[in-house]
């Protein structure tokens, strides 16, 4: 993760590590406010939640989840939506992905619903 700050990602707060990918993604990736509003079916919160998955953990000795799981959710986000998700071994910088995800679809929910009721309130 490049993060432009004094602070190691592990010196951070999650909210911190979190708005510095937020602001990577718009600075770096290009995924825009304008770039979010095009996904409209539920991809960035999909995507945030297979950042999230906790690929790790076990229930006794069994994975809690299997690669059938991720493949399955990958393949409805990527040939549902057209929305790739690039893998991401680190933990942290997954969890921070998928933080930032869940902030840009917030966002972009927002905006919809205020341009929605912009469009009513020019209708009525």
């Amino acid at each position: 993760m490049t993060i432009e700050t004094e602070k190691s990602p592990r010196e951070m707060t999650g909210i911190e590590i979190i708005a510095a990918e937020r602001k990577r993604q718009i600075e770096v990736k290009g995924y825009t406010p304008e770039h979010d509003d095009e996904h409209d079916l539920g991809e960035l919160g999909l995507a945030a939640s297979l950042y999230a998955l906790p690929y790790d953990a076990k229930v006794g000795n069994q994975p809690l989840l299997t690669q059938d799981d991720f493949i399955a959710l990958h393949i409805a986000l990527e040939t549902g939506c057209g929305f790739y998700v690039d893998p991401e071994p680190d933990k942290l910088k997954r969890l921070a992905k998928a933080g930032a995800l869940i902030a840009a679809e917030i966002d972009r929910v927002n905006r919809a619903e205020i341009a929605s009721a912009i469009r009513g309130k020019s209708n009525g």
